[in-house]
């Protein structure tokens, strides 16, 4: 059985999260499937996250980079690792989630059906809210120059549901083919953070493969540890603005990227004057101040992690 089911890395990476990642390795460990191994990597926590893991889990491999290189970047080590170790697929899992036994067969089944399929993507709840849907695919608005995700705030009847085709999966849950990353590339490190699943995915369906969400493959995350504040906080809205305008340059022709810059601009203004006329010190003017650095850093090409101000603003 063990030699007909493809080998599957699950790759999960930690920074400064312990207790978060701890409890994701006990809801990997209850996973039914007869061929997978456990990667984690490691982006320079200096909190005792290693320690503590490797002496509790010492069948788990830990690779430490030794410094925060991001999600894109950090995963990318893993990713090269598990590939030259012969995995067939690599599980990109966050470490604030937990996950249903089931959830690797409900891939490998998918793939049975659509072996097309380069991307598959889990079905993600709310951890706080189990029965309550936060992804489930996700729809391009061109009219705002932005994502939604489709289904979310739903709440699961337990009903069968339909496997589905999707513009791209979630970083949060993303098994991809090995065979997609020696044909595609590995994910851009320049994002540091966001958008770069979905640029991956851009990247993989222009290669010829698509992007599968798989309802029967369940993850509860905890969104997100990664933003205190969610996205109210200011590094998070440097990164989406940032990022947003990489996605579109490296993803849309001349053209096509006109039509979507008009928009962006046009959002550009509404925040230009939020921060203008919102009171100093206030949540809103650093979210507006955040989000213009990243834009201005977009322009002037400045990638990798946000200024250190804006992930520990301080109030004026």
């Amino acid at each position: 059985m063990t030699q007909e089911a493809p080998q599957i890395s699950i790759l999960i990476l930690n920074w400064n999260g312990k207790e978060d990642t701890i409890e994701c390795l006990e809801s990997v460990q209850k996973i039914d499937y007869p061929n997978y191994k456990v990667l984690l990597v490691d982006n320079g926590s200096i909190d005792d996250s290693v320690a503590t893991i490797r002496e509790r889990y010492p069948q788990i491999l830990i690779i430490e980079n030794g410094a925060n290189l991001g999600f894109a970047a950090g995963n990318n080590v893993g990713i090269e690792y598990a590939i030259s170790q012969g995995a067939d697929y690599v599980f990109l899992l966050n470490n604030d989630t937990i996950v249903n036994p089931q959830i690797l067969w409900a891939f490998i089944h998918a793939n049975d059906k659509y072996p097309n399929v380069g991307i598959f993507g889990s079905q993600i709840y709310y951890y706080k809210e189990p029965k309550k849907i936060w992804f489930s695919g996700v729809q391009w608005l061109p009219s705002q120059a932005r994502f939604i995700h489709t289904g979310c705030g739903n709440i699961d009847n337990e009903g069968v549901k339909e496997i589905q085709f999707t513009e791209y999966i979630c970083g949060c849950a993303l098994m991809v083919k090995t065979e997609v990353v020696r044909k595609i590339g590995m994910l851009e490190p320049k994002y540091f953070l966001m958008w770069e699943e979905v640029d991956w995915c851009y990247r993989a369906r222009r290669a010829g493969y698509k992007c599968l969400l798989v309802p029967e493959s369940k993850v509860w995350h905890k969104i997100s540890s990664s933003f205190s504040g969610g996205d109210k906080a200011p590094h998070y809205q440097y990164f989406w603005w940032r990022n947003r305008l990489l996605w579109v340059e490296r993803n849309f022709s001349f053209l096509e990227a006109l039509s979507i810059y008009k928009v962006i601009f046009k959002d550009i203004l509404r925040q230009l004057h939020k921060y203008f006329n919102s009171q100093s010190g206030s949540q809103e003017r650093l979210k507006s101040q955040a989000a213009l650095q990243g834009v201005k850093d977009y322009f002037f090409r400045q990638f990798g992690n946000c200024p250190a101000w804006v992930r520990s603003p301080v109030k004026q």
